[in-house]
């Protein structure tokens, strides 16, 4: 870059953009791009397809006209009461329509939740590791995000006692993904409980992040905090279809929160969206309500999946150590090779010389297991051939 262009680099730029660091995610698979023949285990992008009759739904509403103009701001007025005879039945949340509202993904979903509950210097507390655009949400909004360390040797587990000492005057809310993304924990009822308490408590909100709610594994169970009554004012529930239902690319998903705050929260929804894309809510409507046979397959696939990822990682075992997930499509091993210390350094020359996959985390790897079996073993085929 020459003197001139350093100079105007930041020109007409914010700094809230401009100091905003790049997804290391996004980074590792750019370069990837330059690399021959890579295997990418970065992606939480299921590689299954969107099953047919959410498909054939989807042709159906454009074939019908129904998809060419905008839908209602919350969303489409059966899709809402779908979604809340959904969370009735799944989640136990008391749902009514009127306190759903369908996004544009969960993470659009989770940055108008946001900007409805921070203000500028506001605190926000994640567990970590945590899922790195989550904290890009809040600073992008001008919030400062807190970083509350979980138990590792407990697979991750939450340390409410930690958030309790993390609490400050200016902590506005909580936010986590459970199952996690990128650990694979899920979090147990009584610590969501602990945690609940202590918003009551401070007056904090939680905003959850719950995409991966079906994909739990070894009998251990998704709970959904908003499912308390007495938390269910604190809470905005975040849900998605994407990983349900594979359907990455439709960008629709949904959240629940009281009434009042919806309205609120649909400001900020306004500004950036206007509303979900109309295509994309009838598929979701008909995935909600038509066969839930792929649900179960996934669940099935993802099971597999992880097992065989940890069965390749104890191969690998004076390399790297993990946590056995108990839910979601990731893994977050421990590197245990001396140039682990800096994950981004190490994970670029395994790209330049082996794999492309994202790092989250210093002395850590997120890997994902939502692709085929033969491209996990062709991955770890490299990375053992590479680490020697």
């Amino acid at each position: 870059m020459t003197a001139s262009e350093e100079a105007h680099a930041g020109y007409g730029l914010s700094k809230r953009i401009t100091t905003m660091p790049r997804s290391n995610i996004h980074m590792m698979s750019a370069l990837a791009r330059e690399v021959e023949d890579p295997v990418s285990l970065s992606w939480a992008r299921p590689f299954s397809g969107t099953p047919e009759h959410i498909n054939e739904a989807a042709r159906e509403a454009i074939a019908k006209g129904l998809v060419s103009g905008y839908s209602p701001g919350l969303g489409l007025p059966e899709l809402r009461e779908a979604i809340a005879e959904k969370l009735k039945r799944d989640n136990g949340i008391e749902a009514h329509a009127d306190e759903v509202m369908v996004t544009v993904g969960a993470i659009e979903g989770i940055t108008a939740a946001l900007a409805a509950v921070i203000d500028p210097g506001d605190e926000v507390l994640f567990p970590s590791p945590n899922y790195s655009t989550h904290t890009e949400e809040v600073r992008l909004l001008s919030g400062i995000p807190k970083f509350v360390p979980t138990i590792e040797e407990e697979g991750f587990r939450l340390d409410v006692d930690a958030f309790r000492k993390a609490v400050t005057e200016r902590t506005r809310a909580i936010v986590f993904c459970s199952p996690s993304n990128p650990t694979g924990a899920v979090y147990a009822e009584e610590d969501l409980r602990a945690l609940g308490e202590l918003a009551l408590e401070r007056d904090l909100m939680i905003i959850t992040d719950e995409a991966y709610e079906y994909f739990v594994f070894d009998g251990f169970k998704h709970f959904s905090i908003a499912s308390v009554p007495e938390f269910r004012n604190n809470v905005v529930s975040v849900f998605t279809f994407t990983k349900t239902y594979a359907m990455t690319g439709w960008r629709v998903g949904y959240l629940h929160a009281r009434a009042d705050l919806i309205g609120q929260i649909n400001k900020a929804h306004n500004c950036c969206a206007i509303c979900a894309p109309v295509v994309s809510q009838y598929a979701a409507l008909e995935a909600l309500t038509g066969s839930q046979d792929c649900v179960r397959e996934f669940h099935e696939k993802y099971l597999r999946m992880r097992n065989r990822v940890c069965e390749r990682l104890d191969g690998l075992s004076q390399h790297f150590s993990y946590q056995r997930p108990k839910g979601s499509y990731c893994i977050f091993p421990r590197i245990l090779h001396p140039e682990g210390k800096d994950s981004l350094a190490f994970c670029m020359r395994m790209l330049k010389e082996a794999l492309g996959f994202g790092p989250t985390g210093e002395e850590h790897l997120r890997i994902t297991f939502c692709g085929a079996e033969d491209d996990i073993d062709r991955a770890f085929d490299r990375i053992g051939e590479w680490l020697g």
